[in-house]
C-alpha cells in the first residue's frame, strides 16, 4: 500500500486505532471520480466488548450527570466547532463524487441539525435529567394519589449504523438525538465513505464538547456487536431494506427486545395536481423539483424522487420538458464549478443502478438520451459516472417493477394517472415511503391527497407558487419534522423534534402522592406541600426562590361597577357581562358575570409587587382555564406558587408560576401558568 493512502482509524475507549493491512481484513476504498484506491479501513486492534463497556461505564454515567440543557449547550459547542473547521470535510467529499452543493447538504445540513436540536433542547426540555411526558393524571377523588409519565435515558448504548450517501449528516442527525437524550453512541459508517466520517469524528473529539465515552467510531466491520446488546441499548440503522431485515432479524436482538430504528428503501413519489397546466407557475416548480431530486448527489438520497405521477393530459408535455432538462445536465468532476452532477459513490454502486435500470426497462421505456455519456474533466469509464435516466411507464397499474425496485441513483419513472383517486392509488403502491410530494395550487386537491395517502408516507410535502420561494424541497429532511416512514421505508422516526429523542429514553409511569411526583419531576403540582416566606416572592432572586413557595393574597370584591367599567373601557360589551336577562338564559351563567380577563387583571393586582426587583419581565401565560363564573358581589383571591425554574443564561432564568384564583367560598375560579424572567 502506498504511503499516501488514508488509513481510516477507529476511535475506541478514548484512543485512535489504525486499520490493519488487507491481509488482516482491511478493505480498499476507491475514488468515485478516478477509480483509484484512496484509503483502506477495517481490521483494527480493538474489541467490541471494550467499546460497549467504555460506553456503558464511562460515557453513559457522564452524560446522565448532565441536564438536558447541559447536553443542548454541548451540541451547540460541537456545532460551532465543526462549522469553523468544515472546509477540510468539503475537500474530502469530492473524492466521494460530491459537488459543492452535494457536500453542503451533507456537511452544513448535519451541522444545522446539531444547532436545531441544541435550540430545541433548551426551549422544549427542562433543565433537569427527567423529562415530563404529558400532564399529571388524577388517579383519586381528592388528589392525594396521582400519576405522571416521565422519560429517562436508557442505561445502554446507541449503535448507529449509517449509509454511504451522507457520511456527515447521517452521523450527526442520529448523534444529536441520542446525545440530547443522554445515551452514548457507537457509530458505524458505511465503508465507502468512512474516511469522511473519520475526519469529522476527529474534529468532534478535538472539540471537547462532550465527555469521554459519549461517542466512539468503528471503521470496518462490527464483529459480534449486535450479539452483545441488551434491552437498554438501541440500534438505529440507515440503508437497504435487505440489510435492515437481516439485522433486525438477529435472534439475539429479538430475544432481548432490543429497540431497532430503521430508515431504509423508499420509492418516493411526486404528484402533479390536476389543476396544474403547462403555463401555470406550478408546472415549472414541479419540473425543477424533479430534476433537482434526480441529480442532487447523483440521485443517491433516501428521499429522492423515484416515481413521477402526472395527469394523462400532461404526460407528453412533462416527458418532453424533463427529458430536455435531464439531457442537458453537466456531468463531470465534482471539483469543477460547472459540474451539476458528479459520479456515484463507487463502481459497484454504478453497476447496481445499471442492473436495476435494466429490470425497470422491461416494463418501461427510457426517454432520456442513450447516445453515450459525456463527462467533463474526468474519465467516464474509470469513475463511477452514470447519466440521468427517465423511464416512461404508460401502464403503471400492471407494472410491478416501477413500484417495487429502487435504483439508488439518478433514475426515475414517469407514469400517467386517470384522475386524482388513481394518482393516490399509485402513490400508495410504493408500499411506504419517507416522503411524497404534491405540486398543486388547489387546497381541495391537497386535502384529498393528504387524507388518502398520509398513512403510507412519513412526510407529505406540498408546494405551490405561495410556498415555493421559501420551501426547503421534496428531499430535505428537517430536524423539526418526522424523517422516517411506514412499510418498506422501515417504520422508524429518526428525526421529528423531541419525539425522536424519546426513542432513546424509557417512558415510565410514576404514581404516588403529589409530593413524591413533584420531587421526581422537579415541578410543583397541585396538592403538593407549599411553603411561604416573609419576603414577597417577586423580591426574591431566581436562586432564592424554591419550588412550592406560595403567596396567598387577601380577597377582593368584584362589583357591578367594576364589570361595567371594564366593559366600556375595553369595548368588550358581550351580553354575558351587560345583559342580565340574556345572561340568565345562557346555561353557563347565573346572570351577568365578570369578564375572564378582568379576573386576570385583578389577580395581577393582588399578587404583583410593583417595585423594581429580580422580576425582569412577564413573558406570557399558558394553560389558562376558567372553572366557575364570578358574579357581582363575589370576591376572588390568588395563590401564586413557584412551579418550575429553568436557567437561561448566567444573568437570569425563567420561573413558571402556578396561578390559582378562588372565590369567597374557596371554589376554584381560574388557573393558569405565568412565565417570568428573574435575575439571579
Amino acid at each position: 500500500m502506498g504511503a499516501d493512502l488514508i488509513n481510516v482509524h477507529s476511535y475506541c475507549t478514548g484512543d485512535w486505532t489504525a486499520s490493519s493491512g488487507p491481509d488482516a481484513g482491511a478493505r480498499a476504498i476507491y475514488s468515485a471520480v478516478t477509480g483509484e484506491q484512496i484509503a483502506f479501513a477495517g481490521g483494527g486492534a480493538w474489541t467490541v466488548e471494550n467499546m460497549l463497556q467504555h460506553a456503558r461505564q464511562v460515557g453513559g454515567p457522564a452524560l446522565r450527570e448532565l441536564t438536558f440543557h447541559d447536553r443542548a449547550r454541548a451540541l451547540k459547542a460541537l456545532a460551532n466547532h465543526l462549522n469553523e473547521h468544515k472546509e477540510s470535510l468539503y475537500a474530502l467529499s469530492t473524492m466521494a463524487g460530491c459537488t459543492r452543493g452535494d457536500s453542503w447538504i451533507d456537511i452544513d445540513g448535519g451541522i444545522m441539525t446539531l444547532f436545531a436540536y441544541a435550540s430545541r433542547g433548551r426551549r422544549e426540555m427542562p433543565d433537569s435529567t427527567v423529562y415530563l411526558d404529558g400532564d399529571v393524571e388524577q388517579l383519586s377523588r381528592n388528589g392525594t394519589f396521582i400519576g405522571q409519565h416521565i422519560c429517562t435515558p436508557k442505561l445502554g448504548v446507541a449503535v448507529h449504523i449509517n449509509a454511504f450517501n451522507f457520511p456527515v449528516w447521517g452521523m450527526l442527525e442520529k448523534l444529536a438525538v441520542s446525545l440530547l437524550a443522554g445515551v452514548p453512541a457507537i457509530v458505524k459508517p458505511a465503508t465507502d465513505t468512512c474516511y469522511i466520517t473519520e475526519a469529522c469524528f476527529r474534529l468532534m473529539v478535538a472539540s471537547g464538547a462532550f465527555p469521554e465515552g459519549a461517542f466512539q467510531l468503528i471503521a470496518g466491520g462490527t464483529g459480534d456487536l449486535l450479539d452483545r446488546l441488551n434491552a437498554q441499548d438501541v440500534v438505529s440503522f440507515t440503508g437497504s431494506a435487505q440489510t435492515a431485515l437481516m439485522l433486525r432479524s438477529n435472534p439475539h436482538l429479538l430475544a432481548n427486545s432490543v429497540p431497532f430504528i430503521s430508515e431504509q428503501d423508499s420509492l418516493n413519489a411526486t404528484v402533479l395536481g390536476p389543476d396544474v397546466t403547462s403555463d401555470s407557475p406550478e408546472f415549472d416548480i414541479f419540473i425543477n423539483e424533479v430534476v433537482r431530486e434526480m441529480t442532487t448527489k447523483a440521485g443517491q438520497k433516501c428521499t429522492a424522487i423515484r416515481r413521477i405521477i402526472v395527469p394523462q393530459t400532461q404526460i407528453a408535455t412533462c416527458i418532453d420538458t424533463l427529458s430536455a432538462r435531464l439531457n442537458s445536465v453537466n456531468i463531470g468532476d465534482p471539483g469543477l464549478k460547472e459540474t451539476q452532477m458528479g459520479p456515484l459513490v463507487s463502481a459497484s454502486q454504478r453497476q447496481d443502478v445499471l442492473d436495476i435500470n435494466a429490470k425497470i426497462g422491461q416494463q418501461a421505456s427510457a426517454v432520456t438520451s442513450t447516445n453515450g455519456l459525456s463527462v467533463e474533466g474526468a474519465d467516464g469509464e474509470a469513475g463511477a459516472f452514470v447519466a440521468p435516466t427517465l423511464f416512461h411507464c404508460p401502464d403503471p397499474d400492471s407494472a410491478d417493477a416501477v413500484h417495487s425496485m429502487e435504483a439508488f441513483g439518478p433514475t426515475a419513472t414517469i407514469m400517467p394517472s386517470r384522475d386524482l383517486d388513481h394518482a393516490c392509488d399509485l402513490l400508495n403502491r410504493g408500499g411506504g415511503s419517507l416522503v411524497a410530494s404534491l405540486v398543486t395550487h388547489d387546497p381541495a386537491v391537497a386535502a384529498k391527497v393528504a387524507t388518502r395517502s398520509a398513512a403510507w408516507h412519513g412526510r407529505i410535502y406540498i408546494n405551490d407558487r405561495t410556498s415555493a420561494k421559501e420551501s426547503t424541497g421534496h428531499g430535505s429532511p428537517l430536524p423539526y419534522m418526522v424523517h422516517g416512514g411506514p412499510g418498506r421505508a422501515g417504520g422508524g422516526e429518526e428525526l421529528g423534534g423531541i419525539r425522536s429523542v424519546k426513542h432513546y429514553m424509557q417512558r415510565t409511569a410514576i404514581q404516588g402522592s403529589p409530593d413524591m411526583i413533584s420531587a421526581v419531576g422537579k415541578t410543583w403540582v397541585p396538592n403538593t406541600s407549599t411553603s411561604s416566606q416573609d419576603a414577597h416572592p417577586f423580591t426574591r432572586t431566581f436562586t432564592e426562590l424554591q419550588l412550592g413557595e406560595t403567596l396567598k393574597t387577601d380577597l377582593r370584591e368584584i362589583t357591578l361597577d367594576d364589570i361595567e367599567h371594564f366593559a366600556h373601557f375595553t369595548g368588550d360589551t358581550f351580553y354575558a357581562h351587560m345583559d342580565e336577562e340574556a345572561a340568565k338564559a345562557n346555561p353557563f351563567f347565573p346572570g351577568r358575570v365578570a369578564h375572564g380577563y378582568l379576573l386576570l387583571s385583578f389577580a395581577a393586582g393582588l399578587f404583583v409587587q410593583p417595585d423594581p426587583g429580580p422580576v425582569l419581565a412577564n413573558t406570557g401565560l399558558t394553560d389558562l382555564a376558567f372553572q366557575k363564573p364570578v358574579a357581582a358581589g363575589d370576591s376572588i383571591r390568588v395563590e401564586l406558587t413557584v412551579k418550575r425554574k429553568t436557567k437561561r443564561n448566567d444573568d437570569y432564568g425563567e420561573v413558571r408560576w402556578h396561578v390559582a384564583l378562588f372565590n369567597q367560598d374557596d371554589e376554584p375560579v381560574a388557573t393558569y401558568t405565568l412565565h417570568t424572567m428573574n435575575a439571579y
